[in-house]
């Protein structure tokens, strides 16, 4: 019985096998993170739907003084009232953010970058919809912001998701772990590994 050569490629339900188990796991990833994001999403416009229609702008409540108070206000800038001046251009980035991230879903292979991109994901959709849909004009809205900490910006849990997101991110990324879930090592030895079989 003769043996196959390693070079060969595999036989072709080995090749299926693998296509459809690559496929799942893109899936269940992808999954991971669409509910990381509508999670931190609802969170978000429940509690900014709930400051609306329970306070009044520039109303402040104690929650846990003098660490803690909800203090309603609507910033036109960025996170954290952070770029005031410029709206539109706050809101162009964050459909950019969102499209990007919507484009990379497939590539992902690591439940941490799954959670990751869903909390940033989540988090610029919650801030995009204030800016398309609220007070004063489409694409120009004002973002409820009512987090409020002794010497610290007014923010809301849309900033709150892509802060801890874009944490993340820096963490992996620090680490050399891919969105793959390999680190770069092991992604440089997996293709060096591959070169050399394919070599005569």
């Amino acid at each position: 019985m003769a043996n196959q050569n390693p070079a060969d490629p595999p036989p072709a339900d080995q090749s299926s096998t693998a296509r459809h188990s690559v496929g799942a796991a893109s899936a269940r990833y992808a999954l991971m993170l669409g509910a990381v994001a509508l999670t931190a999403y609802l969170i978000d416009l429940a509690t900014k739907t709930w400051v609306v229609s329970t306070m009044v702008e520039g109303d402040s409540i104690d929650v846990l003084p003098p660490l803690l108070n909800w203090h309603f206000i609507r910033n036109p800038g960025a996170a954290f009232s952070i770029g005031t001046d410029f709206t539109w251009f706050f809101t162009i980035v964050m459909v950019v953010v969102v499209c990007g991230i919507v484009l990379q879903v497939r590539r992902i292979r690591s439940a941490g970058w799954a959670i990751a991109l869903g909390l940033v994901l989540g988090g610029a959709m919650g801030n995009l919809t204030d800016r398309l849909f609220r007070e004063p004009s489409f694409g120009q809205g004002h973002v409820v912001d009512f987090i409020a900490l002794p010497n610290f910006a007014i923010f809301n849990v849309a900033d709150m998701a892509v802060v801890s997101g874009v944490l993340l991110i820096c963490l992996y990324t620090l680490r050399g772990v891919g969105m793959d879930g390999r680190r770069s090592h092991e992604a440089e030895s997996g293709a060096a590994g591959k070169s050399g079989g394919t070599t005569a």
